[in-house]
């Protein structure tokens, strides 16, 4: 499976910060479109909900993982999946 422009941010932005932290995904958008950025939240966040559901990924609200069968409303941070959680 080809992974998306959106994916490719993620990834990115994530490997540049200590394991463990997140990031916002607003800053995901505005890498990939810093004038229309806001246009891009949607797909970002149906991108993250995506790789959470395959492991890849967890979306985090108040500072914990939450289910990506979900629906995630307000706020919400990105980050890598910790070492041993499960």
């Amino acid at each position: 499976m080809m992974s998306s422009p959106i994916e490719d941010a993620i990834f990115a932005m994530l490997a540049e910060i200590p394991a463990g932290k997140s990031i916002d995904p607003s800053n995901v958008a505005k890498s990939l479109d810093p004038e229309g950025w806001r246009r891009l939240l949607p797909q970002v966040k149906a991108t993250a909900v995506g790789l959470a559901r395959i492991g890849k990924l967890d979306v985090l609200r108040h500072n914990k993982p939450v289910d990506p069968t979900a629906p995630i409303k307000g706020v919400y941070r990105l980050r890598l999946p910790l070492a041993g959680q499960d």
